[in-house]
């Protein structure tokens, strides 16, 4: 059997740095469940995408961020997709998203991180990962405009809504939305965020070497202390990351996956004779961490998959900006 290949999903089949590998994916998974709906705005979305993530999107920059890359995104697109086939596949009809929210997830799939791609009339922002707080908000602001732009309108009120259930930015019990239909897409987007991210082979190192640094420059690593104005550590360093990844996927499991999401990871089931690739995937990321922390074993972790962003040398850029705002927490007297 062939070793998985970085770049590519957990059934080492489709290319996830690839936008038309992944459209072709989708696009085959949705012309079986609903043969008759037509996807046409698929194929938009999809070259919409590569452009704005490659730099060609009118007004803004192309991706700088090297956890959020290209991969990252198209990697939860093809898991949503399944998701939701999975989904209709195991339901009633009369709880079934069908064809329209099934095309919706898709696209909010696609961007719902296009809040990290810098505008370029907003040249006081270096690095997309500077506006790690506020993205989903900006993703909405972004799929809002989108949405009317390939004359799905109507839809604005649930995506801008939906896409929050793949951040922290709105507590889920905050997300209004009239229809639970709507709701079950929002989930089943969260869920494919979550699980397509973690089960990634070469999770642990770009969590190491890739989150830290967006951490740094989000604000998430060293925050000010709200009270003194004094830098306050949460991950010292990737190695921290990782140490604390254990209770974090364990957490993200009961509030996430098995909490608000409800199971949904289980519907992926159906399209694989009833094996979950997802889950098996991040057991196995999870054993291998649990043995690197308990042998201090390290350099097990080696591998350096490629980053899929429009920067040029995007990993060494990302780690020299991270420096800089270390320097400036600890070096600059409080305001």
């Amino acid at each position: 059997m062939q070793h998985r290949r970085n770049d590519y999903d957990v059934t080492n089949t489709v290319q996830v740095s690839s936008p038309d590998a992944v459209r072709r994916a989708v696009r085959e998974l949705y012309a079986h469940a609903w043969p008759h709906f037509d996807f046409s705005r698929l194929d938009t979305a999809f070259a919409d995408f590569a452009r704005l993530f490659s730099g060609e999107y009118p007004g803004y920059h192309g991706c700088d961020t090297v956890y959020h890359d290209t991969q990252h995104s198209l990697d939860g697109t093809l898991a949503a997709a399944r998701l939701c086939v999975g989904y209709d596949r195991t339901h009633s009809v009369e709880l079934q998203i069908g064809p329209d929210r099934a095309m919706l997830c898709v696209i909010c799939a696609l961007f719902h991180d296009s809040g990290y791609i810098r505008n370029k009339n907003d040249e006081t922002v270096r690095n997309g990962a500077e506006m790690t707080r506020n993205h989903v908000s900006r993703s909405a602001q972004f799929l809002a405009g989108y949405l009317r732009a390939i004359d799905y309108a109507e839809w604005i009120p649930v995506v801008t809504q939906i896409v929050h259930f793949t951040g922290y930015e709105i507590r889920f019990d905050q997300i209004t939305l009239d229809n639970p239909l709507d709701r079950t897409t929002g989930h089943l987007l969260g869920t494919a965020d979550l699980i397509a991210q973690m089960s990634d082979r070469c999770y642990l190192e770009k969590c190491r070497d890739r989150l830290y640094p967006e951490f740094i420059l989000g604000g998430i690593a060293v925050a000010k202390d709200q009270s003194t104005g004094e830098p306050k550590v949460v991950y010292s360093s990737g190695l921290d990351v990782l140490r604390q990844t254990p209770s974090f996927v364990d957490g993200i499991h009961r509030s996430h996956l098995d909490g608000e999401f409800d199971g949904l990871y289980n519907c992926i089931n159906a399209l694989f004779n009833g094996q979950n690739p997802y889950m098996s995937a991040i057991e196995r990321n999870m054993e291998y961490l649990q043995e690197v922390l308990r042998s201090g074993r390290w350099p097990m972790l080696r591998r350096d998959p490629p980053c899929f962003a429009s920067a040029k040398n995007p990993v060494q850029n990302i780690r020299s900006l991270a420096l800089d705002r270390l320097k400036d927490l600890w070096e600059k007297p409080s305001n």
